[in-house]
């Protein structure tokens, strides 16, 4: 299976922020959930993707090709939502659609349509009367209408009720099926990455955590509870990471059914991606 996005040493330094060396890759056919907290670079590693501010290091090539010297020829195939819509607010969605069909080669009339139909958008409603909902299911619409292999969305789903996610993450699943389309996916709703993930990179502070599938992290990956005077006995290469409060200690686990084996009076819980991310930050190393 190709790559349709490769990350390679990526730098960018700010006064207060550094990101450093992140790697990571997209498989076609995939979808990548990118998590971090706020702030830890999600935002700043997908502008450089996007070639919209100039990195200090590394290289990213998207289709094979180097994103800035053929970056007119990648933007016409990729398509993007960030967390906020940036159209015009007297803009309506017909406005928008003479605006983007001379933008893009590939943009299918009817493509749009049935989107707008598909979300209830009027085609003659003013993006300022649109609520954050719409707006966002108004970008959607756009980003796909020009028939992208690639789709990156910054938190994309944010805005829309549970009813309205889950439609849109099966739009997301179906884009993929003839595995030659990808899909970065930055999100806090981590339990819409545990329906529609293949992948997970997790950026912490600047630096890739690990980028991993998403089925090895939620069937391996096991959170152990024990009292802190038991701590002891656990082996120090089970151990990722741990956290001990006044009565019990969480303990990070790679291998939770080695862990039900080897501990049989502890309780060994399956991890969430939040659960993952939140020991990794908050936890300790031996």
């Amino acid at each position: 299976m190709s790559d349709i996005l490769q990350v390679n040493n990526l730098c960018k330094n700010y006064k207060t922020f550094q990101l450093r060396n992140v790697n990571f890759s997209l498989p076609k056919g995939s979808i990548m959930g990118f998590v971090g907290e706020n702030g830890a670079g999600k935002t700043t590693t997908i502008k450089l993707i996007l070639n919209e501010i100039q990195r200090d290091g590394g290289s990213i090539n998207i289709f094979g090709l180097d994103n800035i010297k053929d970056e007119r020829k990648i933007k016409e195939q990729v398509g993007v939502v960030f967390d906020d819509c940036y159209f015009h607010k007297e803009f309506t969605a017909a406005d928008i659609s003479k605006i983007l069909s001379k933008v893009y080669t590939s943009w299918d009339e009817n493509l749009y349509s049935s989107y707008l139909k598909k979300f209830n958008l009027a085609r003659d409603k003013k993006v300022s009367e649109y609520s954050k909902g719409m707006k966002m299911k108004l970008s959607i619409a756009c980003a796909l209408a020009h028939k992208p292999k690639l789709l990156i969305l910054d938190e994309a789903t944010s805005g829309l009720d549970p009813i309205m996610r889950s439609d849109i993450l099966d739009i997301f699943l179906d884009f993929i099926q003839d595995e030659e389309h990808s899909v970065l996916f930055s999100s806090h709703i981590t339990s819409d990455l545990e329906k529609v993930a293949d992948y997970v990179t997790f950026i912490h502070d600047g630096s890739i955590i690990f980028s991993r599938s998403k089925d090895d992290l939620l069937y391996k990956f096991g959170v152990l509870k024990c009292g802190n005077n038991d701590f002891a006995k656990i082996d120090k290469a089970d151990i990722v990471r741990f956290r001990k409060n006044n009565f019990e200690c969480e303990v990070l686990v790679a291998d939770k059914e080695k862990a039900k084996r080897s501990y049989p009076s502890f309780v060994v819980d399956n991890a969430t991606i939040d659960e993952i991310m939140l020991l990794y930050v908050k936890g300790e190393v031996l």
